[in-house]
């Protein structure tokens, strides 16, 4: 019998496995790579964390014959020697010459608390009516030194220095401006200012005037 031509048919169940042709297959999608986590937000009404303190520095040592450096200061006005200025004025008018110059050192600028006022008759009426309410609460003002102080010029050694001293020499003993005068100046830190007659400041003062 004549063998006949037949194409052989291959049969699905004898197919080999179906390859997907690799252009229509979908790579996945690369993951990210996790990062550095960013710091966490402090939430509200809740502190953030506490920053760390800076280390503290060491102070540098000396080395062994080295000088430490120093910041030049500024020399205080009670080292330098006070000027002085007369006001002429008679015994009966040196109170009033010493308000003036007051009033005239706080027009300028001048605080309160750098005027020391000193009298050697009668006291000025300020430190009348302070003295009123006891030797305590009057001392107590002068402590504080935050307004002008008027005194006694025989209770100059209880009153501490100050920039300005206002000496008004009207009346009172006669060896009262020769003694205290002297310690006046001593407490003033940059300006005496005499009110009186000015042959006796001389006389007690000296060329100095």
């Amino acid at each position: 019998m004549p063998l006949t031509h037949e194409e052989p048919q291959i049969h699905e169940s004898a197919q080999g496995p179906r390859v997907t042709p690799a252009a229509s297959r979908t790579a996945p999608t690369p993951r990210p790579v996790p990062g550095p986590r960013p710091a966490a937000v402090p939430r509200p009404g809740r502190p953030g964390p506490a920053r760390p303190a800076p280390p503290a520095q060491r102070a540098p040592q000396a080395t062994p014959g080295s000088v430490p450096a120093t910041t030049p200061t500024t020399p205080s006005v009670s080292a330098a020697v006070p000027q002085i200025q007369l006001i002429p004025a008679s015994a009966q008018g040196a109170l009033d010459a010493a308000e003036e110059a007051v009033d005239l050192l706080l027009d300028t600028g001048r605080a309160p608390g750098d005027i020391l006022v000193l009298t050697t008759g009668d006291l000025h009426p300020w430190a009348a009516h302070e003295l009123s309410f006891g030797e305590a609460a009057y001392w107590a003002l002068h402590d504080a030194g935050d307004d002008v102080f008027y005194a006694d010029a025989a209770q100059v050694q209880r009153a501490a220095g100050r920039p300005v001293v206002v000496f008004a020499a009207n009346g009172g003993p006669a060896e009262a401006a020769a003694t205290a005068l002297p310690v006046a100046l001593a407490r003033a830190g940059a300006l005496l200012i005499v009110c009186g007659d000015p042959k006796q400041i001389n006389s007690v003062l000296g060329a100095g005037v």
